[in-house]
């Protein structure tokens, strides 16, 4: 009960600083917003991890409790690992909208990134050439604020709606970048979940409690060669 309370009040304080929601210890949607100048920052010797991303992170139409970036802070809770997670999950959050609000939310140090955007650009059809721009430059701020910051990419599939093409594109987008910037990849953020029904919402696109389980296990899979 001590944890929940702790949780609930961080969550409303990140609320109201960033427009946003959080997890355990500090998770939930974040945004710039216009409320406040000064960006949330933590005096814990706690390392902080941070998922930038959109609805995916940030647990459309569940719980805050349920969404993954929540299961990885317990995971690590339960390992006895000394680690933060915040959730800057954003809905309908494209590429585009991740790089403008990026340098705010990194005026905290942040010792792992993990960058999971793009899907929105894929489904809207977005021209291919932009969504790899924002992501390079989104990996090169997060660098260029503290190049000691371990960042993961989460990799991103589409359905075929776009053509075969821009599909197979689209997915070579992410391991490219990875090699190129060297850096950790979750081949596919959604293995094991997507196009089944009964892990995913009415809407198809979105998982259930159930297949965010299976997305933190996709996660961890990659994170803990990190945080151990």
């Amino acid at each position: 009960m001590q944890d929940l309370l702790k949780f609930r009040y961080f969550f409303l304080l990140f609320c109201l600083l960033s427009c946003g929601n959080a997890t355990k210890k500090a998770s939930g949607n974040t945004d710039s917003g216009d409320a406040l100048d000064t960006p949330v920052t933590t005096e814990s010797t706690e390392k902080l991890i941070l998922f930038f991303g959109d609805s995916l992170t940030a647990g459309y139409g569940l719980e805050l409790e349920e969404a993954f970036p929540a299961l990885i802070q317990n995971r690590l809770d339960s390992l006895g690992l000394n680690y933060t997670v915040i959730n800057s999950g954003l809905s309908g959050e494209t590429t585009s909208g991740g790089r403008n609000r990026l340098d705010w939310v990194l005026n905290q140090k942040v010792d792992v990134f993990v960058l999971e955007l793009g899907a929105n650009d894929g489904l809207r059809g977005i021209p291919l050439t932009e969504t790899r721009s924002n992501l390079q430059a989104m990996i090169d701020l997060v660098r260029k604020k503290n190049a000691d910051t371990q960042i993961v990419l989460a990799g991103m599939q589409i359905p075929p709606n776009m053509g075969p093409e821009y599909t197979t594109e689209f997915r070579k987008i992410f391991p490219e970048l990875a090699e190129a910037n060297q850096i950790a990849l979750i081949p596919f953020l959604l293995e094991g979940v997507a196009g089944i029904p009964e892990l995913n919402l009415e809407d198809g696109i979105h998982p259930t409690p159930e297949g965010h389980q299976i997305m933190r296990d996709n996660v961890w899979a990659v994170l803990q060669q990190i945080v151990y």
